[in-house]
């Protein structure tokens, strides 16, 4: 994986990353972006647009954030609320459209968490 949205989108959502990703490999959750891992190309210019800093390369997440990496992988491979199976590689976010669905992890933050 290269890079992974944390915890700091959560019901953020600015979406400027998904503007400024050549692949458009940034899919949206209801409450959280998700960056699909083998269709990320590491090229780095989803992190610099984030006005929460809630990217980071998967090698530099901090400590306290690294949950999210496997969290960022889980929404492509577990079957989300709503959905028959798992999302896998799409090959493209803005044909998919939002997916109104979240990882259990993302789905179980209390929003006035997320706003801090």
């Amino acid at each position: 994986m290269a890079f992974v949205i944390a915890e700091p989108c959560i019901d953020v959502t600015d979406r400027s990353c998904v503007d400024e990703c050549p692949v458009d490999c940034i899919y949206e959750g209801a409450r959280k972006l998700y960056i699909q891992p083998e269709e990320c190309i590491d090229c780095g210019a989803c992190e610099p647009v984030c006005p929460v800093e809630a990217i980071s390369a998967d090698r530099r997440i901090a400590p306290e954030r690294r949950v999210h990496r496997g969290d960022n992988a889980a929404f492509f491979e577990l079957v989300l609320p709503g959905r028959d199976e798992p999302l896998g590689s799409p090959g493209g976010a803005s044909a998919l459209g939002a997916v109104g669905s979240d990882t259990p992890l993302v789905s179980a933050t209390p929003e006035e968490a997320s706003t801090t």
